[in-house]
């Protein structure tokens, strides 16, 4: 049996938080869903998961630099503990996501038909811009759409909007030893 104290600090913090957001996540989508806005609709910018990312990486990171490490956190750790919440978090919320769909149907079909509304009111400069061949295979495309295609486009859609937040967050929070005038850390001389 998996000893949860046994894991190091930054595995156990990570683990924590990355299933608490899941979970989160996807009360999210559905909350958003039966208020009447599809969260597949919502441009990427406006996206709740760039600021829950955010909240969820700053309490996780500062926990364990502050708490366990002495105030001490490196970027390569700042990077690993987020891309650990990131992997739980869309683990958890594409699954849970994919069978909400799967026994939903109105979750894809709602998103079909919003979509297609949405793309029909392109104009022809629009249309001429992108291509008419990739506007009639976008619109095949969006045709053919299941559980599993919005379950895997979450998924990798999580990826992408956390590496960039991983990465300022990483950054912001990063604190390493200082050193005195011997080239010492202040951590090594026992302050």
């Amino acid at each position: 049996m998996l000893n949860f104290s046994s894991l190091p600090p930054l595995v156990r913090v990570s683990l924590r938080y990355g299933m608490a957001s899941g979970v989160l996540g996807f009360v999210i989508l559905v909350v958003l869903f039966y208020t009447d806005h599809h969260p597949f609709l919502i441009p990427v910018f406006l996206d709740y998961r760039i600021v829950l990312f955010s909240i969820v990486f700053v309490f996780a990171l500062r926990e364990v630099r502050d708490y366990y490490q002495n105030g001490l956190l490196f970027f390569w750790q700042g990077i690993i503990g987020s891309t650990f919440i990131t992997l739980l978090f869309s683990l958890i919320a594409s699954g849970a996501l994919f069978v909400f769909a799967a026994l939903v149907p109105a979750f894809v079909t709602n998103y079909i038909e919003l979509s297609m509304v949405q793309i029909q009111a392109f104009s022809d400069e629009d249309i001429e811009r992108i291509g008419r061949d990739v506007y009639e295979a976008g619109i095949e495309s969006l045709k053919g759409a299941d559980a599993y295609f919005l379950a895997s486009r979450y998924f990798i859609q999580s990826f992408i909007i956390s590496f960039f937040i991983s990465i300022i967050i990483s950054v912001i929070l990063r604190r390493q030893p200082v050193l005195t005038d011997h080239g010492q850390s202040e951590q090594s001389l026992g302050n």
